[in-house]
């Protein structure tokens, strides 16, 4: 009982009142020493080229809560049929609300005149009567008559081509919480007499926010006039990338342009499900018979899409950062150590040098001092 004491006592002092210090070895090697300067070298790069320059640890990051506003702008003129009609914004853009998403009318197939209910019958996707013709083999069903018949599609020009010259304006604001950065993309220097004037163009005005819608299309790739024909999906990202160690008015958007639904080499090709279409029903009352105009409408879907990065200064992760880079160069003294002790020819003698034994109670112990 009194020698486990005394070991609990001598095991406590040990731990508390001594202190372990590494051993270091003093190895003259040009061949090792070479190896260990460039591997430090190595992490050095890493960490100032790729950690702090690059990826720019030494700052915090924070993305924005957006919002969007857009309206559009122009005429369009069709005589189709010798029956002539003027498409304003309220025709040609749906839904009209001024969302971040939305669709340009550029083609159409128009049915006028559709009724339904008795005897409105035909031969067409609806109801099912529950009356059969034996002899032509078909049903009839109760549906909305005449029936569209959407086998062509206008082209050469597509009706509505003259979208090509209307005119979209984009209202953004974005919102870093984290710094309390607020900036709308009407920044410094764009007022009203600016706007009334300017249309986009990414070198002569990259910051004026109305955009030609033919100028869009361009900028993604496409042809105006394939594109018009069947309609097509369109993205405008626009780009707050701000660096707050400078001047907030430094932080500007710019604005990119993608072709959301393929490549543009593949729209002349014959390839399923191509462009972007959908049906449209204007209903009234005539002579009291409801009546119907149905449209299947051709036209450009554009999907206005924020991304943003916000970055600033911050002790935190540039503290974080050093730390990692610190630690990493224990890489070099690994390697280092590998090379002396199984590579090189003297390998028996470093490990000598490296380790120390020695000799207690009959049993061999392995100290090693770094």
């Amino acid at each position: 009982m009194e020698n486990m004491r005394n070991t609990i006592t001598n095991a406590l002092s040990d731990f508390f009142f001594e202190y372990e210090t590494p051993r270091q070895v003093l190895v003259r090697s040009r061949r090792v020493g070479v190896v260990c300067r460039l591997i430090q070298l190595g992490v050095l790069a890493y960490i100032i080229g790729w950690v702090f320059i690059y990826e720019k640890g030494y700052q915090s990051t924070d993305t924005a809560v957006s919002s969007v506003f857009t309206k559009m702008k122009g005429v369009g003129y069709t005589n189709e049929s010798k029956v002539e009609k003027v498409w304003d914004v309220a025709d040609y853009v749906f839904p009209p609300q001024g969302d971040s998403s939305f669709v340009v009318m550029t083609n159409y197939i128009i049915t006028e005149g559709q009724s339904l209910g008795s005897p409105v019958i035909c031969i067409f996707s609806g109801h099912m009567t529950g009356v059969c013709n034996a002899t032509t083999n078909t049903c009839e069903v109760y549906a909305w008559c005449p029936v569209e018949d959407d086998s062509h599609i206008p082209e050469c020009p597509p009706l509505l081509i003259s979208a090509e010259n209307y005119t979209l304006f984009i209202k953004n604001s974005v919102t870093f919480p984290l710094f309390g950065v607020t900036r709308s993309n009407l920044v410094e220097g764009i007022d009203a007499e600016y706007i009334s004037n300017c249309l986009y163009h990414p070198e002569t005005a990259p910051l004026c926010p109305i955009f030609s819608l033919g100028d869009v299309v361009k900028f993604s790739g496409f042809n105006f006039e394939t594109i018009a024909k069947v309609g097509g999906a369109i993205g405008i990202v626009v780009d707050w990338t701000c660096n707050f160690d400078f001047d907030v008015r430094h932080c500007k958007p710019q604005y990119h342009f993608h072709g959301l639904y393929g490549n543009p080499t593949e729209m002349d090709q014959a390839r399923a499900s191509v462009g972007y279409n959908f049906r449209y029903a204007r209903h009234y009352f005539e002579d009291g018979v409801q009546k119907r105009t149905l449209l299947k409408v051709f036209g450009i879907r554009i999907d206005i899409i924020v991304q943003s990065l916000g970055r600033k200064f911050d002790v935190i992760p540039t503290l974080t950062a050093i730390g990692s880079g610190v630690g990493i160069f224990g890489v070099a003294t690994v390697v280092c150590d590998l090379v002396l002790l199984y590579v090189l020819p003297k390998r028996e003698f470093y490990k000598n040098m490296k380790f120390k034994y020695t000799d207690h109670s009959q049993d061999q112990v392995r100290i090693v001092c770094r």
